[in-house]
């Protein structure tokens, strides 16, 4: 009897024990173990990164590493690591937060427009995808790279084309710039094609007028009239005589593109510079800054209209006056230089 009351002791104990050990285990793997307040929480785990990297990355994230080791152990994780940005949701339990490392690299919406250089993309997209600035623009300058795809370094910045694209945290620079030729492929429809062909332009070629039309007017919808005055001059045999492009014609001389200038002096026009379309009536040799894509469709899809000149419409601020004749563009002129006289703009 006495033996018999031992058994069953040992068998209830070890029932208790079972229990303890089965609330362990549900706890360990179906508790929530989340500690941060907000409904989500981001995580970057590098490329190359180790298992250290990743309980070190998590841990402020949850309430107890231990147990989530032990689940990632179990899942075999540490054998399985994956780099990426991953999204948390509150109240995940650790079988929950192995999955989510696992398996869902959440992409990200990249943007970019107005860039001026490569240089300047370079340091845009590096604040957005892990890839740093540094490989991004020896990917962008990689002459092999532009040799293959006709396109000379003063030219490349023409291959990206502004807008907003879905990418992994993950891309490496060369996945990116094989990414945006793809894109720019894209965009360059036949039916673009031959809208520039009918012009007499190369796609290159309309690229670096809309960089000026772009940098002439903030307005969406005057740049196909300012689009339609360099035309008119290119088909007459006229330089552009476009400020924009003396004024990166300084900055690229002095290679300082941080200087401001809100105004072109008649000394600047004689800078020895391709970019200098007052001395040269070829077209720059590339982009002078990222043009937006109704840019690049105004220069296609030009204004037809007897306009050679414009300048700076003071009454109606962000517009322009338009003329026919320099005479007529002289008059707007002069009411133009009287304003910024008087705001004492030197420079």
């Amino acid at each position: 009897m006495y033996i018999k009351k031992i058994l069953v002791a040992i068998a209830i104990l070890g029932v208790i024990a079972l229990a303890g050990f089965s609330y362990y285990i549900y706890n360990s793997i179906f508790s929530s173990n989340t500690e941060f307040s907000e409904k989500q929480a981001v995580v970057y785990i590098p490329t190359g990164a180790d298992y250290q990297t990743v309980i070190d990355s998590i841990k402020p994230l949850v309430k107890n590493i231990e147990s989530f080791d032990a689940v990632a152990r179990k899942k075999g994780y540490p054998n399985n690591i994956r780099a990426g940005r991953y999204v948390l949701d509150k109240e995940m339990n650790n079988n929950d937060l192995v999955n989510a490392l696992r398996s869902r690299n959440n992409p990200i919406n990249i943007t970019f427009n107005n860039q001026e250089r490569l240089e300047n993309l370079a340091g845009r997209i590096s604040t957005q995808i892990e890839a740093d600035s540094a490989s991004l623009i020896e990917s962008f300058k990689k002459e092999s790279f532009l040799e293959e795809n006709n396109f000379t370094e003063a030219q490349a910045l023409a291959m990206y084309i502004p807008n907003k694209y879905e990418f992994f945290w993950n891309t490496s620079a060369e996945e990116f710039r094989s990414r945006m030729k793809r894109e720019y492929d894209r965009f360059w429809t036949s039916e673009r094609k031959k809208k520039a062909e009918a012009i007499d332009l190369s796609p290159n070629e309309v690229t670096v007028i809309a960089s000026i039309v772009q940098k002439e007017t903030a307005k969406v919808e005057e740049r196909p009239r300012v689009a339609g005055v360099y035309m008119n001059r290119i088909k007459n045999g006229w330089k552009l005589d476009a400020d924009p492009t003396v004024i990166y014609a300084i900055k690229h001389e002095n290679q300082n593109f941080d200087t401001i200038i809100k105004r072109v002096l008649y000394k600047d026009l004689t800078l020895d510079s391709p970019y200098n379309t007052y001395l040269y009536k070829e077209l720059p040799p590339g982009p002078i800054a990222m043009p937006d894509i109704s840019s690049i469709d105004a220069v296609l899809n030009y204004e037809d209209h007897d306009y050679f000149f414009f300048v700076a419409d003071v009454q109606n601020m962000g517009y322009h006056k338009f003329a026919k004749n320099i005479a007529q563009h002289n008059r707007n002129k002069q009411e133009y230089v009287r304003w910024i006289n008087n705001q004492g703009i030197k420079r």
